[in-house]
């Protein structure tokens, strides 16, 4: 398989060419084409001159590009970003600034001087053979500097593959061509000795310059849109390979050296300073820190690692000194796979037709087979030259395809418009069109349906502590430290006005907690497994541990001079509008989906309260593009996401959505953008689309019937009804009026917005407790093994009663469970103590609250 990039192409048809092109090259098993990326993919046996051959016999040029046999890959990166570059963009931009001074000056000797009376110079006064030769003069530059387009539509019409540059060529061709031949009448006429007022009703009525001057400027305004569109989609893959690690510290003959990455090799041992990126993966053999992952499972928290874990490409290390061995390098690591199913997902997204181009391989050569025969029936019928040519040239002019070729463009730059004042980007006219057609949406976690942050969400002191003392306990240890869920912390106190005190003796357990002196107390902070080296726990706050976890919290715990303090709750949040999203996403019927690299627990709580239909937890970004293309087969989907980790799977997805707030390579992989950041723009979009689409239809319904109504009345089938080319002409602007009238329409839209009194979600979710006493009752499920009969239940209840931190037991002995409502803390070494006295075994415990 070799990929290319492929310039000049412009439209659907187009694409369709260098497919049909290179397909009958020998050798070629499979080619496919992608316009977005200007990319093509081709694999058999072949060579490269026969490809690039095909490709510009066609009318195009191929540019072969493989990473490999290039020098280095700076190298390959520079080919590759030069290839992919707008360079179309800027050329469209000047010819469209030299069109738009010709054809102001066109328009005022036009309808500035006729309709709005506007002066012009003694000279042309009356001089009606002098306007229309000038009117042609500006019209032939105008013409002149859009030529390309007239001849990639001639071309294409020759070799029998017609485009939409075909139609607008002939449009504006046969407006120019007739209007000539009114300037030969009108001096033909004053030969002959007509007067001047018979050269000005003809200079008024049968000249349409103005009309093949206008076509070709307004056409290049789509086209610089839609290559303004292509260039921000090819940025991605620039953007990715430029994000991958240059160089890295390797241990080589007991020397510590700096190589470039391509110069790592299996079983080599690297090092990785705070703040650096891992070159390559591979395994930690000496040290533990903290890895920041986003830019492979988008989650924003760090991960702990230490010796034995494995690390990846392009993860940045964020507090500790490790030293690692490679375990794969270059192409195989995580990230090198990122970025080829990224550059994939790109080359062979199936690419949507456009109606228009389809229509336009019909439309344009049945429109000259029907003016050809109605220039032969009539001169059948016995009608003169003359007349036979006006009938036929009638018909060419009436049926000018500016309906149909406008009917889709103007809606979407109308569209486009609405939606970016909204603060939705909509890449291409591809990706507006179909995005009311999505019937899947599945969104990323962090960053997507969350804030992507972590923020305190619970402050629960132990019993005689107050939620002030132990703020101002963790604000003075936690300020110290860098992990992003101490600055959580730390944010929060400061909110809460919370005055921090000194620490000495600051250390750093990581991957476990942090220790310091506060006025000669010891104190600690951090996991469960970390405090628990300090001081021993009750039951109590074992269960309510397990609750904050199963909810998809961090619990802190916090203990000085051997006593428990309390614990410090923390939480990636979700937005404040994503149930209220997603709930709107349902009414129109889009099937909602949660992918996360996060694990179960988070993911299903995350999930529950968003209200999505269905959750994937534990995705990687290779995971999530098959998922996509799966469900591909179900329907059109949409993925949204933030992340690098989300580039594969928006490339691979029907409609790619970006939030604003997220890395640049996920705003270039996508289609569209949600500035905004919120899940509301997801709604606005399908509503928006589902506009457009409408629109867009109501104006090619309107292009046919005009067409179909019109073309028979030209033909002069009709009796006593005899249309002009002029009032063809005429006619046929008024069409595209109307089609561009009706598409401003949507700037009337009205896109939902969040209400009130809408089921939003509480930003923050704190829950501050004084202290445990003050908790609600909490009920336990405690798993027994060995009761065998009644007696058995009666002789545990009891014993568990008898216990001062219980309030009542239920106990079964078919179920081998006691229900405890408790009111204070228990200890499980108590619970276990007791039932061994008993003759029975304590097996596990469950909260049920």
């Amino acid at each position: 398989m070799k990929k290319y990039i492929v310039i000049g192409m412009t439209c659907a048809m187009c694409q369709a060419h260098v497919e049909k092109a290179v397909g009958k090259v020998e050798g070629v098993s499979s080619v496919t084409v992608s316009l977005l990326t200007n990319s093509m993919v081709v694999e058999g046996i072949y060579s490269d001159e026969a490809i690039l051959h095909a490709v510009q016999q066609a009318g195009y040029q191929a540019i072969p590009f493989t990473a490999e046999e290039s020098s280095s890959k700076e190298s390959s990166v520079e080919v590759l970003t030069d290839a992919l570059s707008d360079k179309e963009t800027p050329q469209l931009k000047k010819r469209l600034k030299v069109s738009f001074i010709f054809l102001f000056l066109l328009m005022f000797i036009t309808v500035g001087n006729h309709v709005f009376k506007l002066p012009l110079p003694d000279f042309f006064v009356g001089n009606y053979i002098g306007l229309a030769l000038m009117q042609m003069i500006l019209t032939m530059i105008i013409l002149g500097i859009n030529h390309k387009l007239f001849y990639t539509g001639v071309t294409t019409l020759w070799k029998g593959m017609p485009t939409m540059d075909t139609l607008v060529s002939l449009g504006s061709g046969v407006s120019f061509l007739w209007s000539i031949s009114i300037v030969f009448k009108m001096t033909y006429m004053i030969t002959t000795g007509n007067s001047v007022s018979d050269l000005e009703s003809i200079y008024y009525e049968q000249l349409y310059f103005e009309s093949a001057a206008m076509i070709p400027t307004f056409i290049i305004i789509g086209k610089i849109l839609e290559s303004i569109s292509k260039g921000r989609t090819t940025n991605a893959l620039k953007s990715l390979l430029q994000m991958k690690p240059k160089t890295a510290m390797v241990e080589r003959s007991g020397k510590e050296i700096v190589l470039p990455v391509e110069e790592i090799v299996v079983g080599d041992i690297f090092i990785v300073k705070p703040g650096e990126s891992v070159p390559v993966d591979g395994v930690i053999i000496e040290g533990a820190t903290s890895i920041n992952e986003s830019a492979l499972t988008g989650e924003s928290i760090p991960v702990d690692k230490e010796v034995g874990d494995k690390i990846s490409a392009a993860t940045i290390n964020t507090v500790g000194f490790i030293r690692a061995k490679a375990l794969y390098v270059g192409e195989d690591t995580t990230f090198s796979q990122i970025i080829k199913l990224m550059s994939e997902a790109s080359a062979t997204k199936a690419p949507i037709a456009r109606g228009a181009d389809k229509v336009a391989s019909i439309f344009v050569p049945s429109i000259m087979m029907i003016s050809l025969f109605v220039f032969i029936g009539w001169l059948l019928y016995g009608a003169s030259l003359a007349h036979a040519l006006e009938y036929a040239i009638s018909v060419l002019v009436i049926s000018c395809p500016c309906t149909l070729g406008l009917a889709t463009p103007v809606a979407i730059m109308v569209g486009s418009t609405v939606g970016a004042k909204n603060g939705i980007l909509f890449k291409t006219g591809e990706a507006l069109e179909n995005t009311g057609k999505v019937r899947m949406v599945a969104l990323d976690k962090t960053g997507t349906i969350t804030k992507g942050q972590p923020y305190v969400t619970d402050v629960i002191p132990a019993s005689g502590v107050t939620s002030t003392e132990l703020l101002t306990l963790a604000y003075s240890l936690e300020v110290k430290s860098e992990h992003p869920l101490s600055k959580a912390i730390v944010d929060f106190a400061k909110e809460q006005s919370i005055d921090a005190v000194k620490v000495d003796s600051f250390k750093v357990f990581i991957g476990n907690g942090i220790e310091g002196s506060i006025n000669h107390a010891l104190v600690h902070a951090g996991s469960l497994r970390f405090i628990k080296q300090y001081i021993s726990l009750d039951f109590t706050l074992l269960t309510l541990y397990e609750k904050l976890t199963s909810e998809g919290k961090t619990p802190i715990l916090f203990e000085k001079n051997k006593k428990y303090m309390g614990l410090i709750a923390v939480s990636d949040i979700i937005k404040e509008d994503s149930a209220f999203a997603i709930s709107k996403l349902r009414k129109l019927g889009i099937k909602t989906i949660m992918m996360t690299g996060d694990n179960e627990k988070t993911a299903h709580a995350i999930g529950m309260k968003a209200g999505v239909d269905q959750i994937f937890a534990n995705v990687l970004p290779d995971a999530k593009e098959k998922n996509i293309t799966q469900w591909k087969e179900q329907g059109l989907v949409a993925m949204v996401g933030d992340g690098i980790n989300d580039a594969p799977a928006l490339a691979s997805a029907d409609i790619g959505m970006a939030i604003g707030a997220g890395t640049d390579v996920a705003i270039e992989s996508a289609d569209v953008v949600l500035v905004n950041s919120s899940l509301m723009d997801i709604v606005s979009a399908v509503q928006l689309s589902r506009a457009i689409l409408k629109n867009v239809y109501q104006n090619l319904f309107w292009g046919f019937a005009y067409n179909m109504t019109l073309i028979p009345l030209a033909a002069g089938l009709y009796p006593n009804i005899h249309i002009t080319p002029m009032w063809g002409a005429a006619i046929m602007a008024l069409s595209s009026v109307t089609v561009c009238l009706n598409a401003l329409r949507l700037n009337n839209v009205k896109l939902t917005r969040p209400t009130e009194g809408s089921s939003i979600i509480d930003p923050k979710e704190i829950n501050i407790s004084l202290n445990v006493k003050e908790n609600k009752e909490m009920k336990v499920a405690i798993t027994i093994e060995g009761m065998m009969c009644g007696h058995c239940e009666m002789m545990v209840k009891k014993a568990f009663e008898e216990m001062d931190a219980v309030i009542s037991a239920e106990v079964s002995h078919e179920k081998g469970q006691a229900i405890l409502t408790l009111k204070s803390a228990i200890q499980e070494a108590d619970i276990k103590a007791m039932l061994e006295s008993k003759g029975y075994k304590f097996k596990h415990f469950k909260n049920l609250d």
